[in-house]
Parts: structure tokens; C-alpha cells; sequence
């Protein structure tokens, strides 16, 4: 059951309320370089990502923007909404670059780095009115790594107070909350409406995130005030660390009905590109049954009953045609993402297993008859045999598709 936080409208994205979860990203490239970063938008945007943001720290970077949006209209990305990220000056480049400010989608900002006592709230008025005046979006990120100085050492003295202090982790967690929801109300009576606020509270440990967000949703259920949330584990790491700990922190997340946008902040390896953080998100939100993106394909892992490595060449043979014509499918058929394929290694699971697909193979263990039973709908269609197996099932496949999917 989806938390029912306010429908925030960026550029035509609905996020909140029971609008698909969406996916967000950010580009890693110089934002003064309008040309690159133009093409690493629309690199995730392809990819997926139906958000994207974009690093705007200085003057060189946020007059790009203008042209950078420019790029992106004119190559058919008129709908993509862009993010930008201000930490320490926005305040500043909003006051000096007014008309930049029009051609972004939506501004984040971080509460914990933009000035302290009467400075953090007069330099925060700036960018909410700006924000107001543009009828723009705010996202109000915490992050533990730049968190509000004032109000943790103010949380921490009533703490130390106390007859049963929390711990140290416990009062970072709570400063953070703190911190994004009086930013929140702040925001709403300088004028910007409820439906235009985002709030996020980064941390990279998956357990205290987790928590973190568990205790907000507990502090807007109670105030029956509530925002739209984004979710992500911050500095999640590379490679397979970084995928499983955000994947972690995400799905109990999103399990519990806590997330409108989601992005997983993945390290990438050198010469890997940006858009492995995006293919992570959506496999997440679909192993969740959140969403469908492509075909998903059930494939065994292997033991020892299963014949050489003949099915872990099929399953990629059958990934490599699905990724070679899925652009050209999405759009002959439209709901070809909820097809479900299965490719089996023996007779142990194998046949069962086919029954709960769309279509499927069982390949023959060892000690099994050389032949591959098909099946479709969970109903035996035939059995495969010789060296043409993958290029038969594939021909189902294709059968399949236009037969159920066809308009």
C-alpha cells in the first residue's frame, strides 16, 4: 500500500500520490560543458531514467543550463525533466542568473550547507522565492555528510539532558527529520505550496536509512502532513556493493509503501557508464512487481545436473534478442514488458517452473533424453531437439509475441 503523499507535477511527471514509482539519475559531467552534459542526459533518459539532475556550483554551470535545455528540446527530449543540484552558493547564482532559473524543472537543496543562523534563512527565502516565482519544485535533501551544525548541537545538549539519552546515531537521525521538516513548513508559509515540496534524508548505511525514513513517515502520519518522498542509499559504493545495499535499503522501503522517486547513487567503474544506476533502479522497482520494463526471464543457476553450459548460453542468447529488438517491440507492442520467459536446466524444477511462465524451455540434465519440451501459457507445446534449439525457441518466441502482444 503506497504511502498517499501529494501529486508533485515536474514537466508533465507526476510523482506521489499512486503514480508509478519514478526513476531519477544524475549526470557526472562538467555542467559548463552544455554538449556533454546534454548527452549524458539523454544517454539515461534512454536508459530509463525519467528524471535527471545536474551539478549547478558555479557561473560557468548554471549558464549552461539555457543551452543545455535547448539541446535537449531540440533533439526530441522536450519532456524530460531537468534537476538542478545547488549546495553552499544557489542562493547566489538564483540572484545573479534570474533567467537561468526558468530552465530547470526542479531545484534541490540542501538545508545543512546553506549558511548558518540568520544567513541560512535568509539565503533559504532567496531560493524558495525564486522557486515560488517560477512555480518550480523544491527538493529538500538531508544528507548525514552535510548535516545542519546548529540544529544537531541544539538536539544533542537536550539530549545530553535527558535521564535515558539516545545514542549519538539516534540524534543525527532525528536532527535529520527535524531538519527536513521544518524546512518543509518554512517553505509552505513563505508560499510554496505542499504539492511543490520533495523531501529526501540520505545516509549510507542501509539500516539507518531505513529507520530514518520510517521515522518521518511516523512524524507526517501523526501531523497527517505529508510530502512527497525520494529514496536512495547516498555513496552507495561500486559494483556489486553498491547495487545489493541500495537494493536492500530500497526494497524494505518500497515494501512498506515509502518512496514517490527512487535513484541509486552507484560508484561507477572506470570507462562504465552512468546509466548502470538506472538499469539498477528498474530492476528493482520490477523484481518489486512495481513496474515492467522488459521481458523477465527465470533461468536457473545451474548444479550438478545440468548439461555443460548449453542453458547459460541460451539465457543469454534470449537476453541478447530481447535487448536488441526491445526498442522496436515497446513500440509494435505495448505491453511486451509483462512477458514472463523461462529457461530451465533439468527436470528437478524445469517443468514445473515452465508452467508458471508465458513461455518456457526445460533442457535436459545429464541423465535425461535429449530433448527440450516447450512450453506456452503452462500448456506442453512441443519438444526441441539437435543443434537448432536456440534459434527454434527464439522463433516461438517471436510467434508468441505477435500473436498475444500484436494491436
Amino acid at each position: 500500500m503506497r504511502l498517499n503523499t501529494p501529486v508533485v507535477n515536474i514537466r508533465g511527471v507526476k510523482i506521489g500520490g499512486n503514480n508509478p514509482i519514478a526513476v531519477q539519475s544524475m549526470t557526472n559531467t562538467d555542467t559548463a560543458d552544455a554538449s556533454a552534459t546534454a548527452k549524458q542526459c539523454i544517454e539515461l533518459a534512454d536508459a530509463g531514467s525519467e528524471l535527471v539532475r545536474i551539478t549547478v556550483n558555479n557561473e560557468a554551470s548554471i549558464k549552461a543550463v539555457p543551452e543545455i535545455r535547448k539541446i535537449l528540446d531540440k533533439k526530441g527530449y522536450k519532456n524530460l525533466p531537468l534537476i538542478g543540484d545547488f549546495h553552499f552558493n544557489g542562493h547566489k547564482l538564483f540572484k545573479n542568473f534570474p533567467d537561468c532559473a526558468k530552465f530547470l524543472d526542479k531545484y534541490r537543496i540542501n538545508p545543512g550547507n546553506i549558511g548558518f543562523g540568520k544567513e541560512h534563512d535568509k539565503n533559504f527565502k532567496k531560493i524558495i522565492n525564486t522557486a515560488i516565482k517560477n512555480k518550480k519544485p523544491v527538493r529538500i535533501g538531508i544528507n548525514w555528510g552535510s548535516i545542519d551544525k546548529n540544529l544537531l548541537a541544539e538536539l544533542m545538549k537536550k539530549n545530553f539532558g535527558k535521564k535515558k539519552p539516545k545514542s549519538d546515531r539516534e540524534v543525527i537521525i532525528d536532527t535529520m527529520i527535524e531538519s527536513a521538516l521544518n524546512s518543509a513548513k518554512f517553505a509552505e508559509k513563505l508560499g510554496l505550496p505542499q504539492n511543490f515540496i520533495i523531501l529526501s534524508i540520505k545516509i549510507s548505511v542501509v539500516q539507518d536509512m531505513i529507520e530514518a525514513y520510517e521515522k518521518l513517515v511516523k512524524r507526517m502520519t501523526k501531523d497527517n502532513h505529508f510530502y512527497a518522498l525520494h529514496i536512495g542509499l547516498t555513496e552507495a559504493g561500486s559494483g556489486m556493493q553498491g547495487i545489493i545495499s541500495s537494493s536492500a535499503a530500497l526494497a524494505i522501503l518500497l515494501q512498506k509503501g515509502i518512496g514517490d522517486t527512487i535513484r541509486i547513487s552507484l560508484t561507477p567503474e572506470p570507462g562504465q557508464s552512468r546509466t548502470r544506476e538506472v538499469e539498477a533502479c528498474k530492476t528493482i522497482l520490477q523484481s518489486l512487481g512495481s513496474r515492467y520494463f522488459r521481458p523477465k526471464i527465470t533461468s536457473c543457476p545451474g548444479c550438478g545436473r545440468t548439461d555443460s553450459d548449453f542453458f547459460q548460453k541460451l539465457t543469454k542468447e534470449i537476453k541478447g534478442h530481447i535487448n536488441k529488438n526491445l526498442k522496436i517491440w515497446e513500440k509494435k507492442y505495448p505491453r511486451i514488458s509483462e512477458m514472463k520467459i523461462a529457461v530451465m536446466g533439468c527436470a528437478v524444477n524445469g517443468p514445473g517452473e515452465s508452467r508458471h511462465a508465458d513461455i518456457a524451455i526445460s533442457l535436459p540434465g545429464k541423465s535425461e533424453q535429449k530433448v527440450a519440451p516447450v512450453f506456452i501459457k503452462g500448456k506442453f507445446k512441443k519438444n526441441l531437439k539437435g543443434k537448432n534449439i536456440p534459434q527454434d525457441f527464439i522463433k516461438i518466441i517471436e510467434n508468441f509475441i505477435e500473436e498475444k502482444y500484436g494491436i
